[in-house]
């Protein structure tokens, strides 16, 4: 007969359910009866059909474009092409998994009526739930042992992990980490065997066997999946431990590289202060290549979590990079550029002191009074740099101090004073000679420069220094009874401000012989 079928809404569909087991879903009108309809009739006919306890074989009739299904002698349902989903699936192959369905269906309902069959059942349950109990309670007692011996574990090998010569993890909280893990694994042990305890228990009776069938096609769907992301994953991650392989032993070569041509003698701007630096430049660029490059083959990089991860990035870095970035490249300039080297001593703006350290952020000195200044690499790079120890012979720094005197005092005397002042100054070396200049001739008085060289040894030696010097210059100068004053006039003196020949080589200097000019 001819079968007339419209397929209806896809909340209007209706499934049909025997003995707690799926058999098929209607989504069609058929002759006027709405899917509700149909599964209706077809569960009252099939119970209909098992209660008269006939053996009943199921069977397939075709009808035009659609299958009846057949139980015993009785029409159960039809299957038409509008039932099948998605629609232009196989209309024979949806009939034939209904029928398949029902013939279980059928077959539980036999077994549901046989008193051996459900004490078999109850028997197997009930060895299947000691085995569960005896399970349950070997894990915990392995569990109990493992915790037991664990402090005496960790007190012997927590020492192990270590970076440099400290312990990475205390034996105390590796005891409390590792304890986590065993907690962890112990109650995913008990989840999986209270799991398929649960399925097999299910899967023995007939009512409740679809439920423990469901079960263990969603356990085995699971791990399918792991199982599938995990191969799916494996040729990506081959190639990107590839590319971080490459790019390690690219980096160790260039770092190879890069010593020997920081040698003397083959590149001027790659020394002894640069080498780190541009070691750590290049293993950047070389690594941050490389991390590009392996993004795409890594699990999960074409996902949602993965974009959404790398526009949180891209804001924070737009945000904070300005700051960052212009301190790294004020960091490089002062490096590669040399200004300033660690030990020389420095005044950068009106802070002065030695140089403990140039990084890649900051610089960091340690003033004359014991502090330690961290100064901004960006505001060295915008300011004055004064440094001491630069123009120095060997290690060491200049000390300078300026006296202004009449010009009624002997410049050679003056001289040989401050010369004095500074051979008396422990800390000053005498070779080289400090030296005295005359760096100018006011309207009133010359301006006498000491300039002499000194090598650290304490936190404070400069400030320290310039102390015993200044006292010195003082006693020299109280010893030949000439006062340290800048003089002033509101008027001429009555006698001019000059000096007499025979007076030039006033004590301490000494007349100059032919040799000195």
């Amino acid at each position: 007969m001819p079968a007339t079928a419209v397929r209806a809404a896809d909340d209007a569909a209706a499934e049909l359910k025997v003995e707690n087991r799926n058999i098929l879903v209607f989504r069609a009108t058929l002759l006027g009866e709405s899917p509700q309809v149909r599964a209706h009739r077809a569960k009252a006919t099939i119970e209909e059909a098992l209660q008269g306890g006939d053996e009943l074989k199921v069977n397939l009739d075709p009808i035009q474009d659609s299958y009846m299904v057949l139980l015993g002698y009785s029409r159960a349902f039809i299957i038409s092409p509008e039932d099948v989903d998605p629609p232009g699936s196989s209309v024979r192959g949806a009939a034939e998994a209904a029928a398949a369905n029902l013939r279980l269906a059928v077959a539980e309902n036999r077994e549901a009526g046989s008193v051996r069959y459900l004490l078999s059942a109850l028997g197997l349950a009930a060895v299947a739930t000691l085995a569960y109990l005896l399970l349950l309670r070997g894990v915990g007692y392995v569990r109990g042992k493992l915790l037991n011996r664990l402090p005496d574990v960790m007190s012997r090998h927590s020492g192990r992990l270590k970076v440099g010569q400290t312990p990475l993890l205390g034996s105390r909280y590796l005891y409390y980490l590792v304890g986590r893990l065993i907690w962890l694994v112990y109650w995913l042990l008990v989840f999986l065997f209270s799991y398929q305890w649960l399925s097999f228990v299910l899967s023995r009776f007939p009512y409740t066997r679809p439920w423990g069938e469901s079960l263990n096609v969603h356990l085995i769907n699971l791990a399918r999946y792991l199982i599938n992301g995990m191969l799916d994953a494996l040729p990506g991650l081959a190639v990107a431990l590839c590319i971080l392989i490459i790019a390690r032993a690219i980096s160790g070569f260039s770092r190879h590289v890069l010593q020997r041509m920081a040698r003397p003698g083959n590149l001027r701007w790659l020394t002894e202060e640069t080498l780190q630096p541009t070691t750590r430049l290049t293993s950047l660029a070389i690594w941050l290549f490389a991390i590009v490059m392996a993004y795409p083959y890594l699990p999960g990089s074409g996902t949602e979590a993965f974009k959404g991860l790398s526009v949180l990035v891209g804001l924070m870095i737009s945000l904070g990079a300005s700051s960052v970035i212009g301190q790294a490249a004020s960091g490089l300039i002062l490096t590669y550029s040399r200004t300033l080297r660690v030990g020389e001593f420095v005044r950068i703006g009106d802070n002065e002191g030695t140089v403990t350290e140039v990084g890649v952020f900051n610089t960091t000195i340690r003033t004359g009074l014991g502090e330690v200044l961290t100064l901004p690499n960006s505001m060295i790079t915008g300011s004055v740099t004064r440094n001491y120890s630069r123009i120095v012979q060997g290690q060491g720094y200049v000390v300078d101090t300026v006296v202004t005197i009449g010009y009624d005092t002997p410049w050679r005397q003056v001289e040989a004073m401050l010369i004095e002042a500074a051979r008396r100054t422990d800390g000053i070396l005498q070779t080289p000679a400090p030296q005295v200049f005359q760096t100018a001739l006011s309207d009133f008085y010359p301006e006498y420069r000491l300039v002499a060289q000194a090598i650290p040894s304490e936190p404070r030696p400069r400030a320290l220094l310039l102390s015993v010097l200044h006292a010195n210059i003082q006693d020299v100068f109280n010893e030949y009874g000439v006062q340290i004053m800048s003089p002033h006039y509101l008027g001429d003196p009555q006698e001019a401000k000059w000096v007499p020949r025979e007076q030039w080589h006033a004590a301490p200097a000494k007349p100059e012989t032919p040799s000195d000019r």
